[in-house]
C-alpha cells in the first residue's frame, strides 16, 4: 500500500502522524507525508524520519486570518492543492491519512478532487473546521472522544506503554507546559517549589526555551534543586520517572499520560481554538481518572489540594484505571483499516 500522511502545524497532529508511519513501514507499506513550511512540520520530519518521502507546502492557518490575510492564505492554500495533486499522481498514492491541522488542507482536498479515498483522525474532543469540512467526505472519521467513531483509542507511540507502571507513591512530579512551554505552568511550579522541597518530592520542568534561562535563575533564588529543562527529545523517559504530571491538555499530551498510567492535573491553554484543550481535559475528569483547573489565582491552591488529599490508594486507583482506558493498538487499527477499504 502507498499511503500520504497529512497534517500538522502543531506538535499534537505531528505525533499522530508519527505513531501512524511507525507502524505502516512495520507492516511493510510505503508513506510519504505532505506537511507545511510553516508550524512544527519541519522539525518532526524535515532531516530524519521514517517516510520516503517527505514534502513542505507553503501554507498558513486560514480561521484566525481577517480579511485580506484571510484571502491570502486561501490563496496558498489553492496553490499547494495543485502541488499536492501532482505529488499523489507521481507517488501513485492510493489513500491518504489526515491527522488535522492547517497542513492538512492542501493534500486532503487534492486526494478528493482524484477520487482517492480520505481518512481522518480528530485528535480533539472539539472537531476542527478543517475536520468538520472533510468528514461528510471521508471514509472514516477516528476519535477518542467520538462513541461512534470505528476505532476507539488514540495513537500513542509504543514507548509511552512499555514504560507504563502503576503509581503507588507521590515522589515526583512533573510539570509540562508544552513544546513551547506555558508561563502560567512555570509560575505554579516556582510558587510550590519550597512546599515540595519540605514534603521531599521531586520536581521535573519542562519550562519551554524561551522561558528556561528566567526559570533556572528563579530556582536558584528559591535554593530549590529541580530537573529543568527547555526542551527535551526524553520526554518519555522523564514521564516514566514521574507520579503527578501538571499539564497543558493537547491530546496527544494527555494520551501519551494516559497510555503511561501517569495522574495528571491539566491546565488548558486559555486562547486553544474552540477552547479544545478544556474540553479534551473534562473528557478525563469526567471519568474521574485526572483533575482540571483554568490558569487563575485557584491553580496553585488546587494543586495543593490534591497533594494533600491524594493518598496512595487513590494515586494507585487513578493510575491503574488510566491504563485501562487506554489501548495500545489504535494505530495498528488504523493502518489496517486502510488496507481493509482498499482491498474491499
Amino acid at each position: 500500500m502507498k499511503l500520504c500522511i497529512t497534517g500538522g502545524g502543531t506538535g499534537g497532529h505531528l505525533m499522530v502522524a508519527e505513531a501512524l508511519v511507525e507502524v505502516a513501514i512495520q507492516d511493510g507499506h510505503e508513506c510519504i507525508f505532505i506537511g507545511s513550511t510553516k508550524g512544527q512540520d519541519r522539525k518532526y520530519f524535515g532531516l530524519k524520519s521514517a517516510f520516503s518521502n517527505v514534502y513542505f507546502l507553503e501554507t498558513t492557518g486560514v480561521v484566525n486570518q481577517k480579511g485580506l490575510g484571510k484571502i491570502k492564505a486561501l490563496l496558498k492554500v489553492l496553490i499547494a492543492f495543485f502541488k499536492a495533486r501532482t505529488i499523489l499522481k507521481k507517488h501513485k498514492i492510493q489513500a491518504t491519512y489526515s491527522v488535522g491541522g492547517f497542513s492538512a488542507a492542501p493534500a486532503s482536498f487534492a486526494t478528493l478532487s482524484r477520487f482517492l479515498p480520505l481518512f481522518i483522525h480528530e485528535q480533539n474532543a472539539v472537531t476542527g473546521r478543517l475536520n468538520a469540512l472533510l468528514k461528510p467526505r471521508a471514509k472514516r472519521f477516528i476519535s477518542a472522544y467520538d462513541k461512534a467513531s470505528p476505532i476507539k483509542g488514540y495513537p500513542v507511540k509504543d514507548l509511552y506503554f512499555q514504560s507504563a507502571r502503576v503509581r503507588e507513591r507521590l515522589q515526583t512530579i512533573i510539570f509540562l507546559g508544552g513544546s513551547h512551554g506555558a508561563k502560567a505552568i512555570n509560575d505554579l511550579a516556582l510558587s510550590v517549589a519550597h512546599k515540595l522541597a519540605k514534603l521531599g518530592i521531586k520536581i521535573i520542568h519542562q519550562a519551554g526555551e524561551a522561558d528556561y534561562e528566567r526559570v533556572k535563575q528563579e530556582y536558584t533564588k528559591l535554593g530549590v534543586e529541580a530537573q529543568l529543562y527547555g526542551f527535551t527529545k526524553e520526554l518519555d523517559a522523564l514521564i516514566a520517572q514521574s507520579d503527578l504530571a501538571v499539564s497543558r491538555a493537547g491530546a496527544s499530551t494527555l494520551w501519551e499520560l494516559t497510555a503511561n498510567g501517569l495522574p495528571a492535573l491539566f491546565v488548558p491553554y486559555p486562547h486553544a481554538a474552540g477552547d479544545h484543550q478544556y474540553y479534551n481535559a473534562q473528557f478525563i475528569v469526567k471519568n474521574d481518572l485526572g483533575w482540571c483547573e483554568r490558569e487563575g489565582d485557584a491553580l496553585r491552591s488546587k494543586l495543593l489540594h490534591i497533594i494533600k488529599e491524594l493518598t496512595d490508594d487513590a494515586l494507585k486507583s487513578k493510575s491503574e484505571a488510566l491504563r485501562e482506558y487506554s489501548s495500545q493498538d489504535v494505530a495498528q487499527k488504523m493502518i489496517q483499516d486502510v488496507q481493509k477499504v482498499l482491498n474491499a
